[in-house]
């Protein structure tokens, strides 16, 4: 259920036509009232003898009443109360109700005291009300109305439960804000999917992704299409910008501009300032930039992830909320250089996870530097080709990603951060089908190469299985992707590692039960830790690195589990 008190308005007649009328697409059916203070007022949608006239006087009488220099400028208040599409159908009693109990919350009327305001709710959907109130209570009085919102959200939290509708998470103002119905509206005449303000606010998103100062930044505005105005104070200082799609015009057919701190809290000016702020090694100093290419921008990407699940899981609170700011940033710049078969998922996870990114622990920049830099990588590396050792690195990084995101979950959820860790859940999925798209190829050929080892090797391979992990190597065995590890753990050997100390270390140092495939898993991990090629199913003799021994002997110190 979701209540939104609307701007105050001038005129109770005006909201009455609006409520009454057919709508602009014919979606007003059947408007009639529900309920109303006195339970007995005129209703022009049922009562033919009945005018929005006569109900336009009953409700500002009081208002009339007093003097005029006292009255409220803007005297209407308007709320909508909407359900959501897989809620039942309420009946008009129902409804009647909810509006009772909604004015009451918001302080409009006060039944015990008898003196409340003057209000009307009008059906004209199955899955909504409106309710219109004027400000004066009959006794002369305004009504106190501080937090008036905060107020009616608890509200609907108590209605969803007692009326068994689908309960929808609390804010905390830390959201972006959502598209008015103007805004939807206009964007469905114009044939877009998207309203301008959700558009540009994944085009700022992505232009701030890895970026390490304002004129990259705006540099990228300026490439990707949009209208830029930058606000100065008179020494020249800039304050702040606005944004504005060249095709989103207001009736006077000028640019409608969006300020960044409207299309999220986290991109107004100063806020993106305080990501370059933080952690760079010389403010004096030109950006890093990499020309080594796709595969090892993905790799550092990976190396990046796999650190960051440590300090969202173990580290202090500030690190932990920069390193999920960050991975949004990463999430991004994926999306943006991602082939064709895994674009789409990348971009809803990077979607669905702008709302994870952002809470009211206050993110300590320069723990985020490794996964900024990653985004940057990405960024400035090109995008990938969609196969061969691209694509499998892209496989590699969206794995170590999802176990990021997933360790995301569960800070949010340990902070009762109910909408960031919903929405960080939401993220994960899209990064599972993206990674079965990315997966596929790369996966495919070393299952292969797996099948072909010979049998002593495939059961050296499994008995080291059983005395490295014993406890998962059933599940491992019985996986389809067991050959894949089967292969991964030969090729460790062969470059001179010891496999089974790997082993060991990649399964202990992160979490697996969220894994879909633990050996599909443990294979990426253990190629990422050797310097292994992602992809084997072209000549790798050239691309291969140097093997990084490591000695039976002294296997070092292992990492914690987090």
């Amino acid at each position: 259920m979701i209540p939104r008190i609307q701007r105050r308005g001038k005129r109770t007649i005006g909201l009455l036509y609006y409520l009454y009328e057919p709508g602009r697409y014919e979606t007003h059916v059947d408007p009639h009232l529900v309920a109303s203070w006195d339970n007995n007022s005129p209703d022009p949608g049922r009562d033919p003898d009945a005018t929005l006239k006569q109900l336009q006087r009953l409700l500002d009488q009081p208002v009339e009443n007093i003097d005029k220099a006292e009255r409220p400028v803007k005297h209407v208040w308007h709320l909508s109360v909407r359900n959501a599409a897989e809620d039942r159908t309420l009946t008009d009693d129902e409804w009647g109700d909810i509006a009772r109990r909604m004015v009451a919350a918001a302080g409009i009327d006060d039944p015990e005291q008898e003196a409340g305001c003057r209000w009307a709710a009008v059906r004209h959907a199955d899955d909504h009300i409106h309710i219109v109130a004027t400000l004066v209570r009959e006794d002369g009085y305004k009504p106190d109305l501080h937090h008036d919102a905060a107020r009616v959200q608890t509200q609907a939290r108590l209605l969803e439960t007692e009326l068994d509708l689908r309960r929808l998470n609390k804010g905390d103002g830390t959201a972006a804000k959502r598209p008015t119905s103007a805004e939807r509206h206009k964007a469905k005449r114009q044939g877009r999917v998207r309203t301008a303000r959700e558009e540009l606010r994944e085009t700022v998103r992505r232009a701030v992704a890895g970026a390490q100062s304002e004129a990259e930044f705006f540099d990228r505005l300026d490439a990707a299409g949009l209208l830029i105005r930058k606000r100065a104070a008179p020494s020249g200082d800039l304050l702040g910008y606005t944004v504005a799609l060249p095709d989103d015009r207001n009736t006077d057919g000028e640019p409608v501009f969006y300020p960044g701190a409207r299309l999220a809290p986290d991109l107004s000016l100063p806020r993106i300032r305080e990501r370059w702020s933080a952690g760079q090694p010389d403010q004096g100093s030109p950006p890093r930039t990499v020309t080594d290419g796709p595969s090892a921008a993905r790799r550092r990407t990976a190396s990046a992830a796999w650190t960051a699940i440590v300090v969202v899981g173990q580290g202090e609170d500030g690190a932990a909320a920069a390193a999920i700011a960050a991975a949004g940033e990463v999430l991004d710049a994926l999306a943006t250089t991602s082939a064709d078969h895994t674009r789409r998922e990348l971009r809803d996870a990077a979607t669905a996870f702008e709302r994870a990114s952002r809470s009211h622990v206050r993110a300590e920049r320069g723990h985020d530097r490794a996964l900024r830099q990653a985004a940057r990588d990405l960024i400035h590396s090109g995008p990938a080709l969609g196969q061969g050792e691209d694509g499998a690195t892209t496989a590699m990084a969206i794995d170590m990603l999802f176990f990021l995101i997933t360790a995301a979950v569960h800070w949010h959820a340990k902070h009762h951060h109910a909408q960031q860790a919903t929405a960080a859940r939401q993220s994960a999925e899209h990064l599972r089908a993206a990674y079965q798209n990315a997966a596929a190829q790369p996966l495919a050929a070393l299952h292969q190469r797996g099948r072909r080892l010979s049998r002593p090797l495939r059961q050296r391979q499994s008995a080291l299985l059983r005395e490295a992990l014993p406890e998962l190597a059933d599940r491992i065995l019985a996986e389809h992707g067991w050959y894949a590890l089967a292969a991964t753990l030969a090729d460790t050997e062969a470059a001179g590692h010891n496999p089974a100390t790997l082993l060991a270390d990649a399964a202990e140092s992160r979490e697996l039960d969220t894994a879909h495939s633990v050996s599909e898993t443990l294979a990426w991990r253990l190629r990422r830790a050797a310097g292994l090629p992602a992809d084997i199913s072209g000549d790798q003799t050239t691309t291969r690195p140097a093997p990084r021994k490591v000695s039976p002997e002294r296997p070092g110190p292992r990492r914690s589990r987090g």
